[in-house]
């Protein structure tokens, strides 16, 4: 089968397309055709080692030092099942599905294995392939992160990044328990967040948060950008400082230092991915209460100008690869 591999980290040149053996479905496997994947802000990190600084040993450590022992990256995708092990039960050849790998990658690819366990069920009957291989990563992370702070009805949160690829997603699933959204992005985007449901969006080419004087409850930087000291002054009273990146440990003490006299918190760490969460997910989606938002399609085989243009940062939502 045709695969694209990562053999070292570095630009978006240094991956590769070549053949490699299809994969058998071992007894608890599924073997799955890709339909579409994603160019990840994930999988552009990975490529590039772009890791802070305090996880960079300990991330090479786990990944492989000179580049990613896993060499075929992709965390999320969208296929059809076509084949299953002799101890499978959940699915069956023909079966549509969408399903995030998480660490085992391996979705830039014509065919995949994953257990049956694996994060994955079947894709809503309302969403192209295209579209259903955005969500298994990104927006499972926006669920999270949302989850853990607890957003309840009437509360008002800031979603900062809100036309990336986790913001696209937390603007609506904010919206979805009842919350008041507020939306930061560059001047270009500001239609886009408001037509996911965003009362107010903020241009950070022109105003900074301060500026606003307003106050929230959760400030949720999907995007790792965020002024950190800043947002932190613009909670509530017990509010919260929602983190889906690592941070450099620099913004990390300064997190420390502004929360330290306070009753505010600053929340960070890995989202943990699940199929409920995943099937909740497909629920919003086929009661049309959340979509995908696609920038742009490239097919796998150019999918080197696909990880130029995610380097760039300036994303509208996600970037499709069209396997088959």
């Amino acid at each position: 089968m045709k695969a694209m591999l990562c053999p070292q980290y570095g630009p978006p040149e240094v991956l590769r397309m070549m053949e490699v053996a299809k994969p058998t479905p071992k007894n608890k496997e599924v073997l799955i055709k890709i339909k579409a994947t994603t160019a990840n802000g994930a999988d552009a990190r990975i490529r590039g080692a772009v890791f802070p600084s305090i996880f960079n040993f300990p991330v090479r450590l786990a990944m492989g030092f000179k580049g990613p022992r896993k060499q075929i990256l992709g965390v999320e995708l969208a296929g059809v099942v076509e084949a299953t092990g002799k101890q499978v039960t959940r699915f069956k050849p023909g079966d549509e599905i969408f399903a995030s790998t998480g660490a085992s990658f391996g979705a830039y690819a014509e065919y995949i294995c994953l257990p049956e366990d694996a994060v994955m069920t079947r894709k809503p009957i309302t969403m192209s392939f295209e579209e259903a291989a955005a969500v298994p990563h990104c927006a499972l992370a926006a669920l999270y992160y949302l989850r853990k702070a607890k957003v309840t009805s009437g509360q008002k949160v800031l979603i900062y990044g809100a036309s990336g690829g986790i913001g696209t997603f937390a603007v609506q699933l904010a919206k979805i328990m009842g919350a008041q959204v507020t939306g930061v992005c560059s001047t270009s985007n500001l239609a886009l967040v408001k037509s996911l449901g965003a009362e107010q969006v903020i241009d950070y080419t022109k105003e900074q948060l301060a500026q606003t004087g307003a106050t929230y409850d959760v400030i949720f930087d999907t995007v790792g950008k965020a002024p950190i000291k800043e947002c932190v002054q613009a909670l509530n009273e017990k509010g919260l400082y929602l983190s889906a990146v690592h941070l450099e440990l620099a913004r990390i003490m300064e997190g420390i230092r502004a929360t330290l006299k306070s009753s505010k918190k600053v929340i960070g760490g890995v989202a943990n991915y699940t199929t409920e969460n995943l099937n909740d997910l497909k629920r919003f989606i086929e009661a049309g209460q959340l979509k995908t938002v696609i920038d742009r399609s490239y097919p796998l085989e150019e999918i080197v100008a696909a990880h130029t243009y995610v380097d760039t940062g300036h994303k509208k939502g996600h970037v499709i690869i069209l396997v088959d």
